[in-house]
């Protein structure tokens, strides 16, 4: 999976279920044990179809059920299978020799060109330039290989490569005459069908939550494991920051009433072919949001609700392919132009539908997948990346996944409340031998808000990622004359286990009140 966030290891708060459950378990024990008669078979199926009837009807209260956390009954609905939209086809990521620099109308001492007002100033205040790497794919080959009637789906300015869509591997040879294409690479097929996603419903208003605690409500202990709390109260809560949501669909964030408030700086859909509407695609999005940008006081405030936010679609849940890296990139460099801050990308890739496609661990330096080379040109651009490990931890893989490996990022990984790793958090180190993860948080569980409106606990790297990204802006707006590097840098050392860093917990987690201190002293 694509999403770092957890269907196996829930935690449940409810005595109710805990009791039925036990009794289940000691008669299933002792129907095991015996196994004299079918008499006893027959008794111990008629409970259980009993009990399973109780906890479904508990599961359709009004409020979120543990029930359901538990059993991950599908909150949002899904269609029957449909054919692949605009049907079958190829994709295929072309890489250019250069930006034809004698030819294009771009430069670097022109950066208004190509770059917003906001952009540019993030790198003046971090004493960045502005290099060829920035300049646009260079319009002249755009406008062959367009002539050549092969049709462009996408570029990436960071890496110098195209994307395009073909319909038949022959039309590949128009292509033959363009010496500065270097190297065609297949990136997708089309499936022949794939599932289509059904809007749902909203709730009026927030559910009720058992725990919650004060002005935070039920988001009260992750913001709080952060000394979030601190930050907040000396004003820093993300005002005048502006953070960039990589994901696969925000289900209803434009209707559900918690998230009503949020400053939305913009949308953009990536993904080939795009979605006719972001907020009727899959609600990871909207759970992982909801950790930074809801701001319901006494039910659920995030950890940055001042924060402006940028929702970027740039992964297709349907089908896992090199493909989606490519949109990963061009999310990025868009988030660049737009004068982002800070990315949350609770994303991550190793293995695909094409299976000799799949990334090797010999991978991970940063460098060598298109992803993480992308992911570490960030901070050079004055932007801080923060990513989730992965949940990878108790499978064949357990590595982190890619850009995870991104040199100059945040990588994200899972702890309970009581401070324990989480069991599914993916591990480093890289390849070639950094330590990651770089922090920890919450993320077994961490309280979200579903696509529906509900308030419920969901385990994943993936809601641990965004509590650290909503903190680290917090955190560049009390000290903003620090560079990307330099706040990576101070919550690192503000990590719990700072002192003897390893890679399961990287650096710990982090102490953000701790983090401004040490920000403050160090000129």
């Amino acid at each position: 999976m694509a999403f770092s966030y957890n269907f196996c290891t829930f935690a449940l708060q409810n005595k109710q279920f805990n009791s039925l459950t036990n009794a289940i378990q000691k008669i299933a024990a002792t129907t095991i044990t015996n196994r004299t008669t079918d008499i006893m078979m027959k008794k111990f199926l008629m409970l259980y179809a009993f009990l399973m009837t109780a906890l479904s009807l508990f599961a359709r209260e009004d409020r979120v059920s543990n029930f359901e956390q538990l059993m991950r009954l599908p909150r949002i609905a899904e269609t029957d299978m449909v054919s692949y939209p605009g049907g079958k086809c190829m994709l295929y990521r072309l890489y250019l020799r250069d930006k034809d620099l004698s030819h294009t109308p771009f430069s670097v001492s022109r950066p208004a060109d190509f770059l917003s007002p906001r952009s540019i100033e993030r790198r003046k205040r971090q004493n960045l330039p502005i290099d060829v790497t920035d300049l646009p794919v260079a319009p002249a080959y755009e406008q062959a290989v367009s002539e050549a009637g092969i049709e462009i789906v996408g570029k990436s300015k960071w890496n110098n490569t195209l994307l395009v869509r073909i319909h038949k591997e022959k039309e590949l040879r128009k292509l033959d005459e363009l010496d500065f294409i270097t190297r065609k690479m297949k990136v997708f097929s089309a499936p022949d069908s794939v599932s289509q996603r059904i809007r749902s419903s909203v709730r009026k208003g927030l559910n009720d939550w058992v725990g919650g605690v004060g002005e935070y409500g039920a988001a009260d202990a992750q913001i709080q494991s952060l000394n979030g709390k601190r930050m907040h109260a000396a004003g820093h809560l993300g005002r005048g920051m502006m953070i960039a949501v990589f994901d696969g669909g925000f289900m209803n964030v434009d209707k559900i009433p918690a998230l009503h408030d949020i400053k939305l700086a913009g949308v953009r859909d990536f993904v080939v072919p795009q979605s006719k509407n972001v907020f009727a695609e899959m609600e990871h999005g909207t759970m992982v949001l909801s950790t930074m940008a809801a701001n319901e006081p006494d039910r659920f405030v995030g950890v940055a609700p001042e924060a402006q936010y940028l929702l970027v679609r740039c992964e297709d849940e349907r089908t896992e392919s090199l493909a989606e890296e490519d949109y990963w990139a061009f999310a990025a460099e868009y988030a660049d132009s737009c004068g982002v801050d800070v990315i949350n990308s609770s994303l991550g890739y190793h293995g695909f539908d094409d299976a000799s496609t799949n990334h090797h661990y010999y991978e991970q330096d940063g460098n060598s997948t298109l992803i993480s080379r992308t992911a570490s040109m960030c901070a050079d651009k004055g932007i801080i990346c923060v990513n989730s490990a992965g949940n990878d931890g108790m499978g064949s893989w357990k590595k982190i996944n890619f850009p995870a490996d991104a040199r100059n990022i945040l990588t994200v990984g899972s702890v309970n409340e009581m401070g324990e790793n989480a069991a599914f958090s993916a591990v480093g180190p890289t390849a070639d031998g950094r330590i990651k993860p770089d922090v920890m948080a919450y993320g077994s569980p961490t309280c979200v808000i579903t696509g529906r409106g509900n308030i419920i606990n969901d385990n994943g790297t993936s809601f641990s990622s965004p509590l650290i990204a909503g903190m680290v802006a917090c955190l560049w707006q009390a000290l903003p004359q620090k560079t990307a590097k330099q706040i990576m840098k101070l919550v690192r050392l503000a990590g719990d286990n700072q002192q003897h860093p390893d890679n399961v917990f990287g650096y710990g987690v982090p102490d953000f009140w701790k983090a401004y201190q040490m920000g403050k002293a160090i000129k």
